[in-house]
């Protein structure tokens, strides 16, 4: 089987096409974004297989309120021999893949790269997409010139909101901007698409496009079907190797009469994209061509967040269809930020949620449409904790630290020992208890037509395991500066760890229950959670039982891609996540492999096996196959959110997880010191 290769000196992947099956590129996507929140994504065979493709999806409220503009391009090369296009579509019941005819290879560095060898010309289709701005530029190379042809690109227009589709009823109108052209929808939406090329002529020629089929979308039990508008055509006549650019922005409306300010310096957009690269892998590794990568991957996760007029970084849980999680964005902090040694940015994205703690409690995640802060999970608030320890550990600012995040870590912990929202409270064990049975406030809270498929209200041992170790970090901050507050917060932990060890160590199964719900019934379900209990840096469990709980999690749940949420062995597994959201949703924490907890496994491996040159070495290949899928497989140059239980362990979720990257970057360093 062919496989990418990697370009250390240029940072490119390569993905060689011929030979390959086109369903194997149709399922490999490609992923380009910008420090808005804003993307392009698309697959390497040029087709749009799911609604959130397109070449141009933009923020109206960064990185909330995201658009997709430029959904495609319809580009013709013309000899007086025939036709040939350059993309792919697939319409309802019928697949055009005259554009693979002559596609010789994919390349993703800091653009992405399609290469044709046409009988007129090689060219290379190039897309940018500026790091600061939601403008992409589409740059077609033509070397080798071996007859003049005439080149039509035709926009096609989506402009709707990313989670939606666009139909042929909805008004469109295409608008002068000077040399450049405007494309607005009277649906409500107060954003433009500006089109530009100084190559190329705008002919005017309004069509809709009809019945885009987007097979991923089908697979998934949702709408498949769109319509997609185009204003008319650019052209021109090639009769010389050269650049054509076509640049296209999502900016606010325009005034007709003002000029498009758009930045049409191919050479500015490209020394951009090289200084966030540089910016983003510094001095420290840069041999490390994997690293390099891991890095690259990382930055892409990395946004700004307006709010009240000011710019505040914050981490993305995933693409294509997650804004900033609390609890992803915790587990994600110390390998996106901390491993790569931002911590100006690390500061910035715990001060953001800081300030919005409320009643104890930091948000599970921040409303899709705005600013609002949503209070629904028991587990973001300890994270948080965790997290700010971890900042101060690895050499974040102390003054940051103490006059900003400590006053909320202090506030969470008295919250969630005296009570918050949804009974949230230590119980008289001293043990963080909370939901019923309506709610879902663990990381397993798949919930549809009214079912939680994952029930763990009540004690959850993850969250406990996080609490015990939040309260030894905080006798251990104290024991320097305040005796009483020490002695404190370390009677506190020691309360718990008894109760800890009584409640959910079973001596009959070798491992610890995952759940003691209200009613004092035990979930005895093996489940991954408890690897919490050996990996946090403050572990509850004698060092036997830590050996214990990894040894079985190794034998029970390890996959080349991660851990599997529920033991094969339990009548409740399902291997396979696939089918209508009901469906998917029933799946999503019944055996559904979990990338991110790689890399809790991989630190707890190490911690109670071995650390030595073997035992990294050991860990090394745990690791080497998710480094092989962010290369070659999923969406190249990232790692997706979950695979099936089930052989073949086919990627599946979000294609570009920002806590699968980030685990497996701390593994990595983990292994490699």
């Amino acid at each position: 089987m062919q496989t990418s290769s990697y370009d250390a000196s240029r940072q490119a992947l390569t993905f060689p096409l011929r030979g390959r099956p086109l369903e194997s590129l149709l399922d490999t996507e490609w992923l380009l974004t910008n420090s808005r929140g804003g993307f392009a994504c698309g697959t390497v065979a040029g087709c749009n297989t799911r609604r959130y493709h397109g070449l141009l999806v933009g923020t109206l409220n960064p990185p909330a309120n995201r658009i997709v503009a430029l959904a495609n391009l319809r580009e013709v090369v013309t000899t007086a021999e025939g036709s040939v296009e350059l993309g792919d579509f697939e319409f309802e019941g019928r697949l055009s893949d005259t554009g693979m005819q002559g596609l010789t290879a994919f390349r993703q560095d800091r653009g992405v790269h399609f290469e044709y060898t046409l009988e007129a010309a090689d060219v290379v289709r190039s897309v940018y997409l500026l790091p600061d701005a939601d403008t992409v530029a589409v740059v077609y190379e033509i070397a080798n010139l071996r007859a003049p042809f005439e080149m039509s690109v035709r926009p096609l227009v989506a402009l709707r909101d990313f989670h939606g589709l666009q139909h042929a009823h909805t008004p469109m109108r295409a608008v002068a901007h000077g040399d450049a052209w405007g494309v607005r929808t009277d649906a409500g939406y107060t954003g433009e698409l500006l089109l530009q090329s100084r190559q190329m002529e705008f002919v005017q020629d309004s069509q809709w496009w009809y019945n885009f089929h987007y097979r991923v979308e089908q697979r998934r039990g949702q709408d498949c079907r769109e319509d997609l508008w185009s204003p008319g055509v650019y052209r021109c006549r090639v009769e010389e190797p050269g650049q054509v650019i076509l640049w296209a922005s999502l900016a606010e409306c325009l005034d007709p009469a003002d000029p498009a300010d758009v930045e049409l310096d191919p050479d500015i957009a490209l020394d951009a994209l090289m200084l966030r690269d540089r910016e983003w892998q510094g001095a420290e590794r840069r041999s490390d061509h994997v690293w390099r990568r891991l890095c690259s991957a990382a930055s892409q996760f990395v946004v700004e967040r307006r709010i009240a007029g000011r710019r505040t970084p914050t981490i993305l849980a995933g693409y294509p269809w997650f804004l900033d999680w609390g609890r992803d964005t915790f587990i994600a902090l110390e390998g996106l930020l901390l491993c790569t040694k931002r911590f100006t940015e690390a500061a910035g994205v715990l001060t953001t949620f800081a300030r919005a703690v409320d009643e104890g409690m930091i948000p599970n995640r921040f409303d899709d449409y705005g600013n609002d802060p949503h209070y629904n999970s028991i587990d973001a608030s300890l994270w948080f904790v965790h997290a700010a320890f971890t900042f101060l550990r690895a050499g974040g600012d102390e003054p940051t630290f103490r006059k900003r995040l400590l006053p909320a870590i202090r506030y969470i912990v008295e919250s969630y020992r005296k009570g918050t929202r949804f009974g949230i409270h230590a119980d008289e064990d001293g043990l963080i208890t909370g939901g019923d049975d309506h709610t879902q406030l663990t990381w397993m809270d798949a919930k549809r037509d009214g079912i939680a498929f994952t029930p763990r209200h009540g004690k959850a041992v993850e969250v406990n395991a996080l609490w015990y170790n939040d309260l030894c970090s905080l006798a251990a901050y104290y024991q320097r500066r305040n005796a009483d507050e020490s002695r404190f917060y370390r009677e506190l932990a020691e309360k718990v760890a008894h109760s800890f060890r009584r409640l959910f160590w079973n001596a009959s199964t070798g491992y610890l229950n995952d759940c003691v719900l209200p009613d004092d019934s035990v979930d005895t379900g093996l489940r991954p959670n408890q690897i919490y209990a050996v990996s946090l840096p403050h572990s509850p469990l004698p060092f036997s039982w830590q050996q214990r709980v990894v040894d079985v999690v190794e034998r029970e749940l390890l996959t080349p891609y991660g851990l599997r949420s529920l033991s094969r062995h339990d009548p409740r597994y399902i291997g396979r996540y696939e089918g209508d959201a009901f469906q998917r949703d029933r799946a999503y924490h019944q055996g559904t492999v979990w990338s991110h907890l790689i890399g809790p496994f991989i630190e707890a491996f190490l911690r109670v096996h071995r650390s030595d040159k073997s035992g990294r070495a050991e860990a090394a290949e745990f690791l080497r196959p998710l480094l092989d899928h962010l290369m070659h497989q999923g969406c190249l140059g990232s790692i997706n959110e979950i695979f099936d239980g089930d052989e073949p362990h086919t990627p599946r979720g979000a294609f570009a997880q920002a806590w699968s990257v980030a685990e497996v970057m701390r593994a990595y360093r983990l292994i490699h010191g």
